[in-house]
């Protein structure tokens, strides 16, 4: 009898050292499964905003939105080039990517980065960064003007007519 209790007893014990083993895994993947679902909940909701943020944009019309104006501007003596028409043309080019980037900014926005590094209460270092990052269609250019002896200035514009055009062809109506 005592050999029987004897071998009964440590597959009991290793029966319920499995059971714990398994409640154990059970509930922590609960536990990262909540996590896991609150996150999937903030990703869904900032997709959901991003959605409506593009739904609105399609329902709107092109009385609703202005005419976009961006200036740009480059300095000639500054640009490459062999002669001084090479170095007008490459600064003309400069401040019409100046105002591209203006207008990208309008439409896209701009994504700053920064960073303040503060020690024994006094600023020590202080960055940061602009990103934008969009495609952009319709611009016409306005005028180019030089400015000064040594700079350029170009105004672009994207006006209601050419807008009123993306948001149809977005919406597939063209």
């Amino acid at each position: 009898m005592s050999h029987i209790v004897n071998s009964i007893m440590p597959k009991r014990i290793a029966t319920f050292g499995m059971i714990c083993a398994t409640i154990l895994a059970v509930s922590a993947c609960q536990t990262l499964g909540g996590t896991a679902a609150n996150t999937a909940t903030k990703l869904d909701a900032s997709a959901s905003a991003q959605l409506a943020a593009v739904q609105e944009v399609f329902d709107a019309s092109a009385e609703q939105v202005p005419t976009l104006t961006a200036v740009g501007y480059a300095v000639v003596s500054s640009q490459p080039g062999r002669s001084d028409s090479q170095k007008r043309l490459m600064a003309i080019r400069s401040a019409r990517m100046a105002a591209m980037r203006d207008l990208a900014e309008q439409i896209h926005g701009l994504q700053v980065d920064s960073s303040t590094t503060v020690i024994d209460l006094m600023v020590q270092n202080d960055t940061f960064r602009g990103v934008v990052s969009g495609t952009i269609r319709g611009a016409r250019t306005v005028r180019i003007n030089p400015t000064g002896s040594d700079t350029y200035e170009i105004v672009l514009e994207i006006d209601r007519d050419m807008i009123s055009y993306l948001i149809n062809t977005a919406r597939g109506l063209v």
